[in-house]
C-alpha cells in the first residue's frame, strides 16, 4: 500500500468522524458531554463497548504476545466474564440508585472526602497512563504507514493523532463517544474477520483447516494447570481476570460513563450481558488471529520483530496479504485506538471537572470553559506521555498496559471493596497515605517475589495484592 494511498484513507475515516460529531453533538452542553442525557439505546452502547474494551492493544499486543505465551491471553477473558456479571449485578444497580455522573463520588458519601479525591485521583492516574500506552500504539502504525515515507518525526505524528481526537470529541463528549465508537467497532471487526480471511486463503485453508492448523501448532495452548510457579498459570490469570475486568470497567469512570448514558438500570445490565458474549467471541478470533500470524510467518521465513507488538503491522502493511489486508488493517487499528482513547479522554475530562473542579456549581457559560480547558490540558498530557513510552518502551504495550493496571488501580479495589463489604467508618485523612504505601509495597514484594516466596513469580495478579494491601491499611485505619 502506497502512502498516498494510506493517508487519503485515514483522511476520508476522520473526515467522517467529524461530520458525525457535528451532527451528535448539535444542542448539546455540559450536561450532554457527561451524560449523554441518559438517552442512550442499550445496544449501541454494548456494541460500542467492544470496540472501547479492545482498543490497539487487543488488536495488535495480543496477537503480538501469542509467540510467547500461546493462547494463555484467554484465561484472562474468561476470568474477565465473571467480573463483567459482578459489575451488572452489583455495581451498576448502586450507581444507578445513587444517581452517579463520577462514580467516585460514592466514595464520598461512603468514607469521606479524602476518599472521594484520592479514588478519583487514582483513575486519573491510571487512565492517562493506560491510554496513552494504547494510543502510543496507532502513533507507531501511523509512523510504519505514512510518516515515516516522509521523513516526518514521531513527535508530529503523537501531536496529529491527538489532535484528531481532540476535534471531533470537545463539544459531544460521551454522547458523540457512543456513535463514534459503534462505527469504529464496525470497522475493527470487519479488520479482523477479513484478516483471518485472506491468511487462511494463502495457507490454502477452509475453517476446519485453520481450526486443526492452530491446534496442531506449537502456539495452541490455552490453559496452563501444571507449574503453579508461572506467571501464566491458569488459577493465576483466571483470578487476575475477574479482577481486572471489575477494575478496569466497573471501577472505571471510561466503561461506566457510558453504561450510565442508558435510560434505566434494566437497559444497562442488558448492555453489559449482551456485550459480555461478543467481547468472548471477538478476542477469541484475536488470540487465534495471532496464532495464524506467527504459524504464516513461520512458513515463508519472515523475521518476527524484537517488538512483536509490530508483527502484524508489518505483516499486513508490508502488502503480504494485498492491498485489501493494508487498508482493512489501517482503519482496524485506528478505529481500534481511537474507540479506546477518544472516549477515555471524555472520561478524564468528566472525572476531573466533577471530582476536583465540582463545576455543577457554575453557569453553564462557566461549565463549558473548565470543560473545554481540561479536554485540552488531557491532550496535551497524554502527547507528552506517548513520547515518554516511545523513548523507553521495549515490552509488549499489553505487559504494560497490565503492569499500570496493577499498581494503579489496586487502590481503586480496595476503596470500593472496603465500602461495598464493610460499613466500618475510616480515618478518611489517612487514606492517601495507605493507597500510596499499597502499590511501593506491591512492588517491593514483587520484585522480591521468587527469593521470599520459593520461585513464585506475579503475573497480572499483583493488582490482587495491591488490592488487599490497600483493604488491610483501610481496616489499620478505622474508627469506632
Amino acid at each position: 500500500m502506497t502512502t498516498g494511498l494510506a493517508f487519503g484513507i485515514l483522511a476520508v475515516y476522520f473526515l467522517m468522524l467529524i461530520i458525525v460529531a457535528h451532527y451528535t453533538s448539535k444542542g448539546a452542553d455540559t450536561n450532554t458531554f457527561f451524560t449523554a442525557n441518559k438517552q442512550s439505546p442499550w445496544w449501541l452502547v454494548a456494541f460500542g463497548m467492544i470496540g472501547t474494551s479492545i482498543s490497539g492493544v487487543t488488536f495488535i499486543s495480543v496477537p503480538g504476545d501469542v509467540g510467547k505465551v500461546s493462547l494463555s491471553y484467554y484465561q484472562i477473558i474468561l476470568g474477565n466474564l465473571v467480573g463483567y456479571f459482578v459489575i451488572a449485578t452489583v455495581l451498576l444497580p448502586l450507581y444507578y440508585r445513587l444517581n452517579l455522573i463520577s462514580i467516585y463520588t460514592y466514595l464520598d458519601k461512603r468514607l469521606g472526602k479524602m476518599s472521594y479525591k484520592t479514588g478519583s485521583s487514582f483513575f486519573l492516574l491510571a487512565r492517562t497512563l493506560g491510554s496513552a500506552a494504547r494510543l502510543f500504539l496507532a502513533v507507531q502504525v501511523l509512523q510504519l504507514a505514512i510518516f515515516d515515507a516522509w521523513n516526518i518525526p514521531f513527535w508530529i505524528s503523537a501531536l496529529v493523532t491527538i489532535a484528531l481526537i481532540w476535534v471531533y470529541t470537545y463539544r459531544g463528549g460521551v454522547k458523540t463517544i457512543i456513535v463514534t465508537d459503534t462505527l469504529q467497532t464496525f470497522f475493527l471487526l470487519t479488520a479482523l474477520v477479513l484478516t483471518i480471511f485472506l491468511i487462511a486463503n494463502k495457507l490454502d485453508l477452509g475453517v476446519g483447516g485453520l481450526i486443526s492448523t492452530i491446534q496442531e501448532s506449537k502456539y495452541s495452548k490455552m490453559f496452563f494447570f501444571d507449574d503453579f510457579s508461572y506467571k501464566h498459570h491458569f488459577s493465576k490469570d483466571f483470578i487476575a481476570g475477574i479482577f481486572i475486568a471489575i477494575v478496569m470497567t466497573g471501577l472505571d469512570q471510561d466503561l461506566m460513563q457510558k453504561n450510565l448514558t442508558c435510560k434505566n438500570i434494566g437497559e444497562a445490565q442488558k448492555n453489559m450481558f449482551w456485550f459480555c458474549c461478543t467481547f468472548a467471541v471477538t478476542t477469541l478470533l484475536f488470540v487465534c488471529l495471532g496464532a495464524l500470524l506467527y504459524i504464516y510467518a513461520d512458513k515463508i521465513g519472515f523475521p518476527i520483530p524484537e517488538r512483536t507488538d509490530l508483527l502484524y503491522p508489518k505483516l499486513a502493511l508490508g502488502g503480504e496479504f494485498g492491498v485489501l489486508a493494508a487498508v482493512t488493517f489501517l482503519l482496524g487499528i485506528t478505529a481500534a485506538t481511537y474507540a479506546s482513547s477518544d472516549s477515555a479522554l471524555t472520561a478524564l475530562t468528566t472525572a476531573f471537572c466533577i471530582d476536583f473542579m465540582h463545576i455543577e456549581k457554575y453557569e453553564e457559560k462557566q461549565r463549558n470553559n473548565i470543560k473545554h480547558y481540561t479536554h485540552i490540558g488531557f491532550s496535551a498530557l497524554f502527547f507528552i506521555i506517548i513520547l515518554i513510552f516511545n523513548a523507553i518502551s521495549s515490552q509488549s504495550i499489553i505487559s504494560t498496559v497490565f503492569n499500570i493496571a496493577g499498581y494503579t488501580y489496586g487502590p481503586l479495589l480496595g476503596l470500593f471493596s472496603f465500602g461495598l463489604f464493610t460499613k466500618m467508618p475510616i480515618k478518611d485523612k489517612l487514606v492517601p497515605y495507605v493507597c500510596v504505601a499499597a502499590p511501593i509495597l506491591t512492588y517491593v514484594i514483587d520484585v522480591n517475589s521468587k527469593e521470599w516466596l520459593n520461585g513464585y513469580q506475579f503475573g497480572f495478579e499483583k493488582l490482587l495484592v495491591n488490592g488487599a494491601i490497600t483493604f488491610i491499611g483501610l481496616l489499620i485505619i478505622k474508627t469506632k
